[in-house]
């Protein structure tokens, strides 16, 4: 394909028309007459040698190779935006610029917010969009961070694509204040026995998968998409959940539960933000990252996520059912 003999206005106009399954509305969503639009139609016709849009009735349906072209057109079209919108220079105290980042509520919760409080203070102009990211990110991630600025997910995941490390974390148990069962840390044989409360699938995180590895297939009664709904999903049950240090500081005060130590060597949470080549050479993005780094550090440094093993008691704060932890440090003072 030699792009130098390519309308990329084309480009624009397949994604109205594809989306938009109607040739009146398309050209109004990017300022063409009806009769331009048509044209734009006809051409792309030629080019794919398919109708794109077949008429039914008083309506149009995309055909089969149409509906395989509504997604990527999307995806051509962000990616071309992103690459004009490049910036040489980058002043964020006068900057107005959005960067968008993919992240589960763990990932918005602990470094979102942290990285929100620094922009806050530092850059007042810049905002940022958290979305949650679907399941399909990580078989298509290359695609899918071409058109955002970065993606909040472990190690373990993903790879081949650059990224920021942030912080570590590590997982423990949470478990139901009352469970008749479980007294000051929990067994493996009790990790296979009793129901689980998992954050959407068993083998998404890394150190779920490693519960395979020792004999363990966790019987799951509820799969939720966010972490911060574990707990309480195991509030009041005989459930137990796997949740990230930082997160279960937050659970005691959200319901009542307790934390316990993981009962086996768990991997773990090594988090990072991954981004796009396309963006390599954006200064704003450069900035971008350069303050990831800085508030990951923070992060890093504040104590938390540095368990010494399995086995190990984890002291619990009188009527808290926490962990200790140190004192709340960084922009905002709180945790």
């Amino acid at each position: 394909m030699n792009l130098s003999r390519l309308d990329l206005n084309l480009v624009l106009a397949l994604r109205a028309l594809l989306e938009e399954r109607n040739v009146t509305r398309a050209g109004e969503r990017i300022g063409l007459s009806q009769p331009a639009m048509s044209a734009a139609l006809s051409r792309l016709r030629r080019h794919f040698d398919d109708e794109l849009l077949a008429r039914t009735g008083n309506t149009y349906e995309l055909t089969p190779f149409g509906a395989a072209l509504r997604d990527r057109s999307a995806t051509a079209c962000d990616l071309l935006e992103r690459v004009f919108s490049s910036q040489a220079d980058f002043d964020p105290v006068a900057e107005s610029r959005e960067f968008t980042l993919l992240a589960s509520d763990y990932g918005a919760a602990v470094f979102g917010a942290a990285l929100a409080r620094t922009l806050h203070e530092e850059a007042p102009g810049i905002r940022l969009t958290f979305q949650h990211p679907a399941p399909s990110v990580v078989e298509n991630t290359a695609a899918v961070l071409s058109t955002v600025d970065g993606l909040l997910m472990p190690h373990g995941v993903i790879d081949g694509l650059p990224a920021v490390d942030l912080h570590q974390d590590r997982w423990l148990f949470l478990v139901p204040d009352d469970h008749p069962e479980i007294g000051d840390e929990l067994s493996l044989d009790q990790l296979g026995r009793l129901p689980w409360a998992v954050y959407q699938r068993p083998y998404d995180a890394p150190a779920a998968r490693q519960l395979s590895m020792i004999g363990i297939s966790p019987q799951v009664e509820v799969s939720v998409q966010t972490f911060q709904l574990l707990p309480l999903m195991v509030e009041g049950t005989r459930r137990i959940a796997m949740i990230q240090e930082r997160l279960a500081r937050r659970a005691v005060r959200s319901a009542a539960v307790r934390v316990l130590p993981c009962p086996f060597e768990a991997v773990p949470v090594r988090e990072a933000m991954w981004w796009h080549p396309v963006h390599a050479r954006d200064a704003g993005h450069i900035w971008l990252r350069q303050k990831a780094a800085e508030v990951g550090a923070t992060l890093a440094g504040d104590g938390y996520g540095h368990g010494k093993g399995p086995g190990k008691a984890v002291p619990v704060d009188q009527g808290a059912g926490l962990p200790p932890g140190p004192a709340p440090t960084g922009p905002g003072g709180s945790p």
